[in-house]
């Protein structure tokens, strides 16, 4: 595996187009729970599969539940960077990174210092009300109780991407551009389950992709490097 780290760090070294694109493993090292490992919220007992919970559909139709859940399990305070986030906003100000795409909704890259970041799910920090449009922040989310509410009545919605939600165009057409003009693509923390975002790989044309996950990936990637240790650890090496 040392071998392995060695040479994706002569590929850092060598590269002035990074791309990362990442997923819930990125942040578990920060102590945010991802969904599909043995720990993870799709193996935690609810009334209800967070599939369901977090769906349009269920948003609608449920919406006191749907705040339950989310304040519970995906609003989590007190988190911080972790060594992978710091190196990725590292490389971006050596001139060395072309974007993070990441599917997590924290703004933990952001935290780190990262500003090319494209969120492919949106993020937990950004809510606006449904009605006026007015802008609330995290720690409003956090501190509301039942359906939260604007000033004017109108029922405050995390812009995050649920299920059966279409992803932003402008952010996917950006991730695509980015991928397809990178020099190195380091894909990290993800098993590339959830679509469309695991399909954006497939606009790579480089030759130097590498692969950092805890677990197997869902589809098969052409990967000239693969690491299977924590990829907070992995990236602080490099």
């Amino acid at each position: 595996m040392q071998e392995a780290i060695r040479q994706l760090k002569q590929w850092v070294d060598d590269s002035r187009n990074i791309v990362f694109f990442g997923g819930a493993g990125v942040s578990t090292e920060s102590g945010i729970p991802d969904f599909r490992s043995t720990d993870g919220l799709y193996h935690q007992q609810w009334r209800y599969p967070p599939e369901t919970i977090l769906s349009h559909t269920f948003y609608e139709s449920n919406p006191e539940e749907f705040f339950r859940f989310y304040r519970e399990k995906l609003l989590i305070q007190g988190v911080r960077p972790n060594p992978a986030h710091y190196k990725l906003a590292q490389w971006e100000r050596e001139g060395r990174l072309r974007a993070v795409i990441t599917q997590n909704i924290d703004g933990l890259h952001q935290a780190a210092g990262s500003r090319r970041v494209l969120e492919l799910h949106g993020s937990v920090h950004r809510n606006y009300c449904e009605k006026c449009g007015k802008f609330y922040d995290f720690d409003f989310m956090v501190h509301s109780t039942g359906v939260p509410r604007c000033t004017c009545g109108g029922r405050v919605k995390p812009d995050v991407v649920l299920y059966e939600e279409g992803l932003d165009q402008m952010v996917l057409d950006s991730a695509v551009s980015a991928i397809a003009q990178a020099d190195l693509l380091i894909i990290g923390g993800t098993s590339l389950n959830v679509w469309p975002a695991a399909g954006l790989i497939n606009y790579f044309q480089g030759d130097k992709l590498a692969l950092i996950n805890k677990g197997s990936v869902a589809r098969d990637v052409p990967a000239g490097i693969v690491i299977t240790d924590p990829i907070g650890q992995v990236m602080e090496q490099l």
